[in-house]
């Protein structure tokens, strides 16, 4: 524990003492949590919060998309492309990551227990839907990749390329850079990247939003194959508000160095970052020069056809706040295979045959780096692509003198210039390790992965106790529970009954009506309310009824609350769900679905026309906080339903444009939401099982009877009850900006595969919720 204590760089306090803790380390944790307390109590203009509009009908969330959202969580948009599924505001605002995966459940297990996970459903707002679980699940969700082995590699002399009978063996069609150039020398105005791949590649554009207020260089003369360059390099620190320039270096194509200048950043410098940048407090302490400074002077000495050349450029530009049109990135001219990108140090070597950022040198010298990437964007031009594809860079990355060739990297982020990158690598580059708590049957492959601090433990209760002393010690942690799957026949079963429940929530009976009521009207009358699935006369009353299954259970809902009680051709009729078994429970599950944190906000909307986000959006300032309009489409057609959700920021903005929408001028039915919408896609693909009439009693197998009866703890009712509230309590002790990912991996079985689900948020993202929670 002696490490850990000396990483804080605080001393324990004396205080309370837990049971099987050690003293030392419970002091330090209660200590930070204190000074959490002092934070929490200091106003603070943002805060990371979270915001998943961007999901469309698909609501399955993969591994890797996973892992790219802990990796920018790390790292920062500095450093790494944003997700591609959510998006993360003020992400360096966070304080902490923690993810708690519940090994052996599943969607249907949360959905089974609703009610009993309370405190999961109400805290985060945030719901996916994972894929069936891989053998790999822990490993694929920061990327880790399988290692492989390599056959005979070709030898190569120090600073020399390979030899003739290495090139003959190397299928030259197959390679990543005669797939883009081809064979034949290209010129400089086709190693330019395009519009379309520097946004693909996150280079700062004209127009983005995330680049408002970044500088344009001006440059928008004629290029052509005779353009001057300038190999650029930018070395960054760490400061409050993220990673701010400190040092900026500008080569002419001769190799003349026309700006070598020092950068004070704007903001407090938490990290020099000394080892990449080789800046000091020392060498900083007495410059004045600020970032307006170098963009009034990079304005100045570049000419209008200039083209830019660096490595992971786009890092160097967004730490400029400048946008250029004309760019070569090494680290993309020289392609890789799978995306992946070659480090500077490695392409200086291989193909320059020159050593850059040794280890004996305190920091890179960005003057070199800037003047490399100059030399290999020259070489590229010079011999053209079919003699770089005959150097076989592939098989030499893969040589051992050659890897460790590369192993320096440019500054905290080259350690993320390519996707195969892993969580533990990210952590690695920052000086930072991953905490991992799982039983010890059940800790895998992770736990021998280096930069990894495992403790392997004997129960789930020995994991529980152990994350509250160390997940505070720690800017990144996972911890695993487990739990038996079920059997495969109760799982089934459980799947059967789920899908049921959700039909007779979704079913109404109406009447009583009279024998020669109009049908056509009454159709109208309740296809007001949302789409239906199947309508039906029952005969079996002295009046007949009718049976209407809404495909939505906001419409069911809806009918019952606008229609129950109301007058009918003269009779007042009464409109319910059938009582079974299964739908006793309902008003009190409806009312919770309706108090969800995901579904507070959002509003449900029946008797939508095609032109309904036209006028919506005309009116907008009518809508203040309007985050998303979601419009379902019929799978089969394409066609959009006539029904709708609207996502708003608050519960208030939801109201108050439930009440203009359902008013005279709109005419449209409507209430707030009750499916979170990751279930549409499950609920719309009702197995004919499912499907009984409603009503008849179905018995629960014996085995689960007894279970509740002898109120064994190890029932799933029960853990989820009691699980849930464990959880609970261990979140309200993580400290405010914790990014919190509650995980339930899914179950794979020789009966088949029970998809996931995913649940997030930021700890006091919303205070409001947590304050109810705390209640």
């Amino acid at each position: 524990m002696e490490p850990e204590k000396e990483r804080t760089g605080r001393q324990p306090k004396k205080g309370r003492k837990r049971r099987r803790a050690p003293n030392k380390v419970v002091g330090a944790a209660e200590a930070m949590r204190a000074d959490w307390d002092l934070k929490e109590r200091q106003p603070e203009a943002k805060k990371a919060r979270l915001s998943t509009i961007l999901f469309a009908e698909n609501y399955e969330v993969t591994h890797g998309q996973l892992c790219e959202l802990l990796k920018y969580a790390v790292l920062g948009k500095s450093s790494i492309p944003k997700p591609s599924w959510c998006q993360l505001f003020h992400q360096n605002h966070l304080n902490n990551v923690v993810v708690f995966v519940l090994q052996g459940m599943s969607q249907l297990h949360f959905y089974r227990f609703y009610l009993e996970f309370g405190f999961l459903r109400k805290a985060f707002r945030h719901k996916f839907l994972l894929p069936p679980p891989s053998s790999t699940f822990l490993a694929d969700i920061i990327g880790l990749q399988k290692k492989q082995t390599t056959g005979n590699l070709p030898k190569t002399m120090e600073g020399s390329l390979p030899s003739a009978s290495s090139k003959a063996n190397i299928n030259l069609q197959n390679d990543p850079i005669i797939q883009k150039y081809g064979c034949k020398k290209v010129g400089l105005t086709r190693c330019i990247l395009t519009k379309e791949e520097m946004k693909t590649f996150h280079f700062p554009l004209q127009g983005f939003p995330d680049c408002e207020n970044f500088v344009p260089t001006k440059c928008n003369g004629s290029i052509t194959d005779n353009s001057p360059l300038f190999g650029l390099d930018c070395e960054m620190c760490l400061t409050s508000k993220g990673r701010e320039l400190t040092r900026i270096s500008l080569v002419a194509e001769g190799g003349c160095c026309v700006m070598d200048e020092l950068v004070k950043p704007d903001n407090k410098i938490l990290d020099y970052l000394t080892s990449f940048s080789g800046i000091t407090k020392k060498i900083l302490n007495p410059v004045t020069t600020k970032l307006k400074d170098v963009q009034r002077q990079l304005k100045a000495l570049l000419p209008p056809d200039a083209v830019l050349v660096g490595h992971s450029l786009d890092l160097d530009l967004r730490a400029l706040k400048m946008i250029h049109p004309y760019v070569i990135d090494t680290s993309l001219l020289y392609v890789r295979e799978q995306g992946r990108r070659f480090k500077l140090k490695f392409l200086a070597k291989a193909i320059l045959g020159k050593d850059i950022q040794c280890p004996g040198r305190l920091g890179h010298d960005a003057t070199e780096d800037a003047r490399t990437t100059l030399e290999l964007a020259r070489y590229f031009l010079k011999y053209g692509p079919k003699k770089i594809a005959e150097l076989n860079l592939e098989g030499l990355a893969s040589h051992p003198e050659v890897q460790a060739a590369g192993q320096e990297p440019k500054n905290a982020a080259e350690i993320v210039q390519h996707p195969n990158t892993s969580v533990l690598e990210c952590l690695d580059s920052m000086g930072q390790k991953l905490l991992f708590l799982a039983r010890e049957t059940d800790a895998g492959e992770l736990s021998s992965s280096r930069n990894c601090q495992t403790i392997k433990c004997l129960s789930n209760k020995e994991v529980l106790e152990h994350a509250r002393v160390e997940i505070p010690l720690f800017p990144f942690s996972i911890v695993q529970f487990s739990f038996e799957p079920f059997s495969p026949i109760f799982t089934e079963e459980m799947n059967k009954r789920m899908r049921m429940k959700w039909t007779e929530m979704s079913t109404v009976y109406a009447g009583p009506f009279s024998k020669n009521c109009n049908l056509r009207a009454l159709k109208r009358l309740f296809k007001n309310f949302g789409p239906i699935r199947s309508m039906s006369l029952v005969l079996e009353t002295h009046q007949p009824h009718l049976c209407i299954q809404y495909e939505v259970l906001e419409a069911a809902q809806l009918a019952i609350e606008s229609s129950d009680g109301i007058l009918v051709e003269s009779t007042r009729i009464k409109v319910q769900r059938p009582v079974t078994e299964l739908t006793l429970d309902c008003d009190i599950l409806v009312n919770e679905l309706e108090r969800d944190s995901e579904n507070r906000g959002t509003i449900y909307l029946s008797g939508v026309s095609e032109t309904f986000k036209e006028h919506l959006l005309q009116q907008s300032n009518l809508f203040l906080g309007l985050e998303a309009v979601i419009l379902p489409k019929d799978l089969k057609s394409g066609k959009q339903k006539k029904y709708c959700f609207l996502k708003f920021k608050s519960f208030g903005s939801a109201q108050r444009a439930l009440n203009i929408l359902t008013g005279k001028d709109w005419k449209l039915k409507g209430r707030h939401a009750l499916t979170p919408r990751h279930l549409h896609a499950w609920l719309r693909g009702l197995p004919p099982e499912s499907k009984r009439p409603p009503g008849i009693r179905v018995i629960p197998p014996p085995s689960e009877q007894q279970a509740l009866q002898t109120l064994k703890v190890d029932h799933p009712k029960i853990a989820a009850w009691r699980w849930g509230r464990k959880i609970g309590k261990l979140y309200h002790s993580l400290c405010p900006g914790t990014l919190c990912l509650i995980l339930l991996p899914g179950t794979k079985s020789t009966h088949g595969s029970l998809s996931g689900l995913g649940l997030m948020g930021i700890k006091d993202e919303e205070e409001s919720t947590t304050r109810s929670l705390r209640s």
